[in-house]
C-alpha cells in the first residue's frame, strides 16, 4: 500500500497546474522510490528529450538533478523555469536533501572508503587510513617535493582490496603538466607484487591542455561513472597550471579565482556524489611580504584553502627524504612527518 504522507510530500513538491494529470506519476514516484529504483525519467516534466540533454551535460542521476537551480535546468533541459522548479523540487524529495540529526550523519560517513598513500607514517598523518572519499585532498609545494609520486602511488593504491587499504576502485588522471610516466607505475606496482598491466588498465589518463578542457574532463568523469567504470579516485596533476598561466596580472585576478573556484565546487560535488576521493597537486610561490621563516604560498588563495579538505604542503628534507607538513583538517591536529621515495614506492622513515 502507498504510504499516502509521502504521496502528499511529492504532491506538494509538484503542486500547480496539471496537478490532476500527474498524480499517477506521482503514485508511480512513490512505488519505486519504496524499491530503490527511482530515476529522472520518474520526474514529472522531465521527458525523454530534456533527459537526453542533461546526460549530454553530465547529469545521469537525481543528485545531479536535484543541485540544480531552475535556470541552470532550464537552459540545459530545454524547458519553462517553472517546469524545472517543479521538477527541482520533486527530485529533492526523492534525494531527502532536507536536515538530518547527528547520528545519522555518522551512519552515513560509514559508506567514505580510504586509499592508502603506500606510506605508513603518512596514512598516520592522515587519520591513519590515507586519503579518504567524499573529500578533496592537495598535496602543494615546490618541484621535486614528491607531489607527483604520492599521485602516482595513490592511482595504484585504490585499486587494492579494501582490507589492504584500496578501494576495489580505478583511478582518473587528469594531467596538465605532461608528468605522468606509465614506467614509474610500472615500478610502483612491482614494488606491490602486482601486475603491472592491469594497474595500468585501470588508471584512465587524460592530458589537458588547457583551463576549458581541464573543465570539460571533469564532466566526463560523470558519464564514465555511467557506463559502470569503478572509479574511486580522482588526481588532477596539478589544479592550478593552466589557470595561473591563461589569467596573468591583477587585472585578470577576479576571473581566474571564479572560474578555479567554480572547478572546485564541482570537483566536491562529484566527490560526494559519487563517494570518490579527489587528490589534487599545486604550484607554490614565494611570497615576497615573508620576511622570516618559509615563504612558500600555494597558488589560488583563499579560494583553494577553503575548498580544499585537507591540505598538505610537502617539501624536501635530509638525505633525500620528503617531509609532508598538515597543515589544515577539519578533525586532524596540525602535524608532520617523513618518508622516503625509492623506485618500488614510498618508504617511511623514523620520526
Amino acid at each position: 500500500m502507498v504510504d499516502k504522507s509521502e504521496e502528499e510530500k511529492i504532491a506538494e513538491a509538484v503542486s500547480g497546474e496539471g496537478m490532476e494529470d500527474e498524480k499517477k506519476t506521482i503514485k508511480k514516484i512513490v512505488k519505486k522510490k519504496e524499491g530503490k529504483t527511482v530515476s529522472i525519467a520518474d520526474i514529472p516534466g522531465v521527458g525523454p528529450g530534456a533527459i537526453a540533454k542533461l546526460e549530454a551535460a553530465g547529469i545521469y542521476d537525481l543528485m545531479g538533478l536535484a543541485v540544480l537551480t531552475p535556470p541552470s535546468l532550464a537552459m540545459t533541459a530545454g524547458m519553462g523555469e517553472a517546469a524545472a522548479r517543479k521538477a527541482i523540487q520533486a527530485a529533492r524529495q526523492m534525494m531527502d536533501l532536507g536536515f538530518s540529526d547527528g547520528l545519522a550523519h555518522e551512519e552515513k560517513r560509514k559508506e567514505i572508503f580510504f586509499i592508502t598513500t603506500g606510506s605508513k607514517n603518512l596514512d598516520d598523518l592522515l587519520g591513519g587510513k590515507g586519503v579518504q572519499t567524499k573529500a578533496i585532498t592537495e598535496a602543494f609545494g615546490a618541484f621535486g617535493s614528491g607531489k607527483t609520486q604520492l599521485a602516482l602511488s595513490l592511482a595504484v593504491g585504490v585499486q587494492l582490496p579494501v582490507e589492504q587499504g584500496g578501494a576495489n576502485g580505478k583511478a582518473v588522471y587528469i594531467d596538465t603538466e605532461g608528468t605522468f610516466r606509465p614506467k614509474r607505475v610500472r615500478e610502483f606496482a612491482d614494488g606491490l607484487g602486482a601486475n603491472a598491466d592491469k594497474v595500468l588498465k585501470n588508471i584512465l589518463v587524460a592530458r589537458a591542455f588547457n583551463s576549458d578542457h581541464q573543465m570539460l574532463l571533469l564532466e566526463k568523469i560523470a558519464e564514465l561513472i555511467k557506463d559502470g567504470e569503478p572509479i574511486k579516485l580522482v588526481i588532477i596533476d596539478s589544479l592550478t597550471a593552466h589557470f595561473r598561466a591563461e589569467y596573468g596580472g591583477r587585472g585578470q585576478l577576479a576571473d581566474r579565482q571564479q572560474k578555479l573556484n567554480k572547478y572546485l565546487h564541482n570537483l566536491m560535488k562529484i566527490a560526494e556524489q559519487f563517494n570518490l576521493a579527489v587528490y589534487v597537486t599545486n604550484q607554490v610561490m614565494s611570497d615576497p611580504a615573508q620576511l622570516f621563516g618559509d615563504p612558500t604560498k600555494a597558488i589560488g588563495g583563499n579560494i583553494v584553502g577553503h575548498a580544499c579538505t585537507y591540505r598538505m604542503y610537502l617539501r624536501r628534507g635530509k638525505k633525500d627524504s620528503r617531509v609532508c607538513k598538515l597543515i589544515d583538517s577539519p578533525d586532524l591536529p596540525d602535524n608532520e612527518t617523513v618518508f622516503m621515495i625509492e623506485t618500488g614506492g614510498l618508504r617511511d622513515v623514523e620520526v
